[in-house]
């Protein structure tokens, strides 16, 4: 069925699909992936270059799924190569039964899907199922084959110039690639995409894209995860602004029961924080306080230990063990490890005692000692990465 001719009613094309799909492998058969990003992008905009990264960064093991690769029909073929879409039915019923796929059971990355207003429609009654039927199944031993879901919406956008330039680009390096590999026998050819060497058809995808695609995806900003990556700037730029958008929140990705039970429990990032700032209060205290013990213990660390610490940077580790009178003071080793910290080090202190005999009383036999204190302080800090053969 093409495009054209093809019913547009999303609720009556998502029905026969998803009936379809229960009477072929059974309700409790419908086991869908927790986590789906769905990537979106405008052509040329990275989504290749960057699904590899995108799964690194999520821990994705499985394979991405292309939508484009599994419309392979003859039929498909030739509205692809004209700037046109395969019909919302066929990519619905073929994604479904790709996504129950085992290797897909906990993420999958979704690349070209949705790209419709009645893809987008038929996304959200899918949600709405794999919710639905995680309640049916909840008090059941199979609840924990369907979870909450958690959908992300990622696009990558680049403007009309810059995406007929890359779709060109690549047009040409398809054509070169090829040549070689026809040539020499070795590797594999590449895709000759009708669009990557004619500047009007990759005028018509991009617009295609921006006109149905980029409308239907920015409909679900208020549904689901939403992530906008402007792909116009240098990869290594996207990328970063790629982990930042995908960054774990518990609060969003956990089943709600799972967070309300671990919610009391502070996150490490508040508890950093909150030590950050309760050793910048210490620290001016002691300088308030404490002014000349500060300064006793500045000098000790700068005189006795810095020359030690420079001569083990490599090795990330020093020891130094003193008997200085001046940490007989608690105070004075709180002042010591506090302003470690505030360096970027880790010191680490242990008090040694140890009874030194100093008079014998002949006539009791009894003896009399001093006590003697040793400090022996260990302070540690990223060494020097040398490479070896």
């Amino acid at each position: 069925m093409s495009a054209d001719l093809e019913i547009k009613d999303a609720q009556l094309i998502f029905n026969r699909v998803w009936k379809q799909l229960e009477s072929e492998v059974g309700v409790e058969n419908l086991r869908f992936p927790k986590e789906l990003i769905l990537l979106g992008g405008a052509p040329g905009s990275g989504k290749g270059t960057n699904t590899d990264f995108i799964r690194k960064v999520r821990g994705i093991t499985a394979r991405p799924i292309v939508v484009s690769q599994l419309l392979d029909s003859p039929e498909a073929q030739k509205i692809k190569a004209g700037g046109g879409m395969v019909g919302d039915e066929e990519v619905l019923r073929l994604l479904f039964h790709e996504l129950l796929k085992p290797e897909f059971r906990d993420s999958a990355v979704l690349d070209g899907f949705p790209r419709t207003n009645v893809q987008v429609e038929c996304l959200k009654m899918f949600y709405d199922e794999m919710v639905r039927l995680r309640r049916e199944f909840s008090n059941t031993p199979r609840a924990h084959f369907f979870r909450q879901p958690v959908f992300h919406i990622m696009v990558l956008f680049v403007d009309e110039a810059e995406s007929i330039a890359r779709q060109l680009k690549r047009g040409q390096e398809a054509l070169a690639k090829n040549a070689e590999v026809r040539h020499s026998g070795v590797g594999e050819l590449e895709e000759e995409r009708a669009t990557d060497f004619d500047p009007e058809l990759a005028r018509n995808r991009y617009r295609t894209f921006k006109e149905k695609t980029y409308d239907a995806l920015v409909s679900l900003k208020q549904l689901f995860h939403y992530h906008f990556i402007n792909a116009q700037a240098p990869i290594s730029e996207v990328q970063k602004n790629i982990i930042r958008e995908l960054e774990y929140q518990s609060s969003l990705e956990l089943d709600p029961r799972t967070y309300d039970t671990l919610r009391h429990i502070p996150l490490a990032d508040e508890i950093v924080l909150q030590a950050r700032q309760e050793l910048v209060n210490r620290l001016d205290s002691y300088q308030v306080e404490y002014p000349e013990l500060l300064l006793k213990v500045v000098d000790f660390i700068q005189e006795k230990m810095m020359p030690v610490i420079k001569r083990y940077a490599v090795t990330g580790r020093a020891t130094i063990n003193t008997e200085e009178p001046i940490f007989h003071d608690p105070v004075a080793l709180a002042i010591l490890i506090d302003i470690y910290s505030e360096r970027g080090f880790q010191a680490m202190v242990d008090i040694h005692r140890q009874e030194i005999p100093e008079r014998f009383d002949l006539q009791t036999g009894k003896i009399e000692t001093r006590q003697k204190r040793v400090y022996r302080i260990t302070v540690f800090f990223s060494g020097s990465k040398i490479r070896r053969g």
